[in-house]
């Protein structure tokens, strides 16, 4: 997994986990968790998990994920989110292949916007032009992703 998802996924446990009220109580808890993490790099990174400040029972204000957000759906960034909700049409399954129709010209960006969840249950991708096949390990990780996808998407 790359430092960046890696940060990103810690950054949502410690979020998930303890009150955060500031960018320097986060980076000093990344760095006791092994990330060499900046402040300018937390406030890149809160940006992209679209963390938000919520108010507590104490009247104090955390850092939060976003609304509708869960544990069992990874996070987007905003720009992959965006990309898989203006470019796919349609998903279907073929036995272990998820077939992905997307607008012409998306299919690249949209398979890359998959790619970055680093899914386990994917084991390999395929884009043309309008049209991604996802190698899933089998029949049920099939289903699971495409009720994942249809979840992102909102279809």
């Amino acid at each position: 997994m790359k430092q960046k998802n890696r940060r990103h996924s810690k950054i949502i446990d410690i979020v998930r986990a303890e009150q955060i009220e500031t960018q320097d109580e986060l980076t000093a808890r990344l760095n006791e968790e092994g990330f060499n993490a900046t402040q300018a790099t937390i406030s890149r990174d809160i940006k992209e998990l679209q963390l938000v400040k919520t108010l507590t029972s104490e009247n104090r204000y955390r850092y939060s994920l976003p609304s509708g957000s869960n544990s069992s759906q990874p996070l987007l960034p905003a720009k992959f989110l965006g990309i898989m909700r203006e470019g796919i049409i349609s998903v279907e399954q073929a036995q272990n292949l998820v077939i992905v129709k997307c607008y012409s010209g998306m299919a690249q960006g949209v398979c890359a916007a998959i790619d970055s969840l680093e899914r386990d249950d994917v084991v390999g991708s395929i884009a043309g032009d309008d049209t991604i096949f996802l190698a899933a390990r089998d029949n049920t990780f099939a289903k699971k992703i495409i009720d994942n996808i249809k979840d992102t998407v909102n279809m």
